[in-house]
């Protein structure tokens, strides 16, 4: 079997601050990294040891949107956060998406021609 990584997804037309993206990529790591737990123990046991992850930008909601659908389409797991409004953003905005923790060659499937942030 291939590495396993997670991919945090966060979209930069938000204008979040540090701190904003640093809380919204933490929710990702989570939120994905349960929902793998519970989907596929064993790519979770594999990642875990080591929990290698990549945050990568997209510059808005169409494009977050399409790779989520290329997750979707080869049955990679992914999480969504949407804020709780309390802040910066308005409630509910998509603000970032995980993948995995999954196969590394499934994931730079979709994701390896984005830019880290």
């Amino acid at each position: 079997m291939t590495d396993i990584k997670q991919v945090i997804v966060v979209r930069t037309d938000l204008d979040m601050g540090k701190g904003k993206i640093a809380a919204q990529v933490g929710h990702a790591c989570v939120l994905g990294a349960e929902h793998v737990r519970k989907s596929n123990p064993d790519w979770f046991t594999k990642w875990w040891n080591g929990q290698e992850k990549v945050v990568v930008k997209v510059s808005g909601l169409k494009e977050l949107e399409k790779i989520r659908d290329g997750a979707i389409e080869i049955a990679i797991p992914w999480s969504e956060v949407t804020d709780a409004g309390h802040t910066q953003i308005a409630p509910g905005t998509t603000t970032c998406i995980s993948l995995g923790p999954a196969p590394e060659d499934l994931i730079d499937k979709i994701t390896g021609n984005l830019k880290l942030l």
